[in-house]
């Protein structure tokens, strides 16, 4: 008897497009060269920041088992500098991100792992010397002589001494500022890791209004990925308070970033929300275009984050009673966040990550799991100064014990 059903060629190829990982309910984490939308969009799923994890103040191994409990796929910030570039001349610091990036693949081999090039350069890039392959890359002789802090800065004093003397935000329109951007990158895509982030892009760039600049050291790293990297491509995102950096209808980044921008619930003491076009937000923002591995988009997926960057001069009194403030209730997000009872932390968690699916499904909640704090809340010894995810426990005896709640949430994701 002839089967009344039959395999027709595009059914096959549908079953082909679909992947193995799709037929089994598995989500497909592989790319070599580039990334679909699919696959960044898997891992934008199962992000969480870790802050510097091999000097956070923490337990590395305990943060290895969390990562691992929780099934973290990207592991946001692990390994930058912020200042103290002097400490990459010191092999220590390398070979310490390479064991981190080794130890993190042994829990899972398609974990992401991202480094920070940020919008900060000090007078210790002096004690740098400049690879003679730098050189070659952009032209020049290979000569004897360290990177130049000097001439990395905006030729009119903007923002020299922007963060403090002697450490000034970089002109990305300056050749020196990429030729360093160019061998940090290279010196982390060298140690296994797959993404970086670069910081405050618009803030580097204002003498770039094009991103033409931009766009050319960005080509560089990524041909440099192509050449030495994991799986030959490396994940780029930014802060993007304009929406990000589009250059002749191409997208220069795989993805977007900003932070959460909470707003606070005026009647209701540190209670906060989250609200479409609330100051700078990004929601339904992101600008579209061709991604640099060519799928095209109207809109190109984002995180948010659990942003860290100071507090006011009243914590924990309203910072919004005279209009929209990025500060809530006198902290910055992650600050906020870890003052409040952990019942509320559980619930907020579970509110962010479905108010931003659902108002914009191009947007991911970036889960916090290591980050520093100001004016943290009162520990046995002090204000504590790092949150942690972790669950509380004499490994970790500062945790706050959001683990269990963001490894419930990523299963029932999952599960949908």
């Amino acid at each position: 008897m002839r089967s009344r059903f039959r395999i027709t060629a595009s059914f096959i190829c549908l079953l082909l497009s679909l992947g193995a990982d799709s037929l089994l309910g598995q989500r497909n984490y592989r790319f070599d060269g580039g990334i679909s939308r699919e696959v960044l969009e898997n891992y934008l799923s199962r992000s969480i920041t870790m802050v510097e994890l091999y000097r956070s103040p923490g337990n590395l191994d305990d943060d290895l088992r969390m990562l691992k409990n929780i099934g973290a796929k990207f592991v946001g910030r692990a390994i930058y500098l912020w200042g103290g570039e002097a400490r990459i001349a010191d092999p220590k610091f390398l070979e310490q991100g390479r064991e981190m990036v080794r130890r993190i693949h042994q829990i899972d081999p398609n974990i992401v792992v991202q480094a920070a090039v940020f919008e900060i350069v000090t007078e210790q890039v002096g004690q740098i010397p400049v690879p003679a392959w730098v050189f070659q890359e952009f032209g020049k002789k290979p000569e004897t002589r360290n990177f130049d802090y000097s001439k990395m800065l905006f030729p009119s004093g903007l923002m020299v001494y922007h963060w403090r003397r002697g450490q000034s935000v970089p002109d990305i329109c300056q050749e020196e500022t990429k030729m360093w951007f160019l061998f940090l990158a290279a010196s982390y895509i060298d140690i296994g890791v797959e993404a970086i982030h670069v910081g405050q892009l618009d803030l580097m760039g204002r003498r770039d209004p094009e991103n033409r600049h931009w766009a050319d050291i960005l080509g560089r790293v990524r041909a440099y990925a192509a050449k030495k990297a994991r799986r030959h491509w490396i994940i780029l995102d930014a802060h993007v308070p304009k929406g990000g950096p589009v250059v002749d209808g191409k997208l220069l980044l795989d993805f977007h970033s900003f932070p959460l921008r909470p707003k606070e619930v005026a009647d209701t003491p540190q209670k906060a929300v989250l609200k479409v076009g609330y100051t700078d937000a990004i929601y339904g923002r992101s600008r579209g275009g061709i991604s640099p591995s060519g799928w095209s988009c109207e809109h190109l997926p984002y995180l948010v984050e659990f942003d860290n960057f100071g507090g006011t001069r009243t914590p924990g009194q309203a910072s919004q009673a005279k209009g929209p403030s990025i500060f809530v209730w006198g902290y910055d997000e992650i600050t906020w966040f870890a003052h409040q009872p952990a019942d509320y932390r559980n619930e907020w968690l579970r509110y962010a990550w479905k108010w931003v699916r659902e108002h914009d499904p191009n947007g991911f909640l970036q889960m916090p799991g290591g980050r520093m704090l100001t004016n943290g809340p009162a520990g046995p010894d002090g204000p504590i100064r790092w949150y942690f995810a972790n669950t509380k426990s004499p490994a970790c005896p500062n945790g706050f014990s959001q683990e269990e709640t963001i490894k419930a949430i990523w299963a029932a994701d999952s599960q949908r």
